[in-house]
């Protein structure tokens, strides 16, 4: 007797790892797929990441971050032998799901994480109108109070005034090196 609801289609699937090793699992699994010859039954894994721009030590940097820290996602069709592969992968502690059936994740779902994790560049995020009052928070001017005056969302550049020996004084500084008060 099965002890899957066996599908005949393919869809992707939420695996729960340990924190941390993620890229592992991944690493793993696709070890585990070939040796064990499962290419007809899981497909694809992915570990959902998103390039972001930070800075550290006044250098701006474009990292990747992983969107479900913990989690991997496998393309698979479920079978007792496909999801006896994949659960008993080292580091993976279970499926995202009632019991021991997975669910599968919504095909929205995934088109609309596709879409997130392919981006080539890093977008700026900035979240400061014009007339927002700010902290410089990183570079030569740390610590000071300032406004916004400018924004320039293509280059991730704001415009900020601060009072320097009696009179505004305009900067020009990365939309990461300040925060609003």
């Amino acid at each position: 007797m099965s002890k899957q609801q066996t599908t005949t289609e393919k869809r992707w699937y939420v695996l729960h790892t340990y924190s941390g090793y993620e890229d592992a699992v991944a690493k793993n699994l696709i070890q585990r797929i070939e040796s064990l010859g499962m290419e007809d039954k899981i497909f694809n894994v992915m570990v959902p990441k998103e390039k972001k721009i930070k800075i550290r030590n006044g250098k701006k940097r474009t990292v990747e971050e992983k969107l479900y820290p913990g989690y991997v996602l496998v393309e698979m069709v479920v079978t007792d032998d496909s999801w006896y592969v994949v659960r008993n992968t080292p580091n993976v502690t279970g499926f995202v799901g009632s019991g021991t059936i997975p669910l599968p994740v919504s095909l929205d779902e995934m088109l609309s994480l596709k879409k997130r994790v392919e981006v080539e560049e890093p977008k700026y995020n900035i979240d400061f109108s014009i007339g927002d009052a700010i902290k410089i928070v990183d570079g030569p001017f740390k610590d000071s109070d300032g406004k916004v005056s400018g924004i320039d969302k293509e280059r991730g550049k704001v415009k900020v005034l601060i009072n320097m020996f009696g009179r505004d004084t305009p900067l020009e500084l990365d939309s990461l090196q300040i925060k609003k008060i």
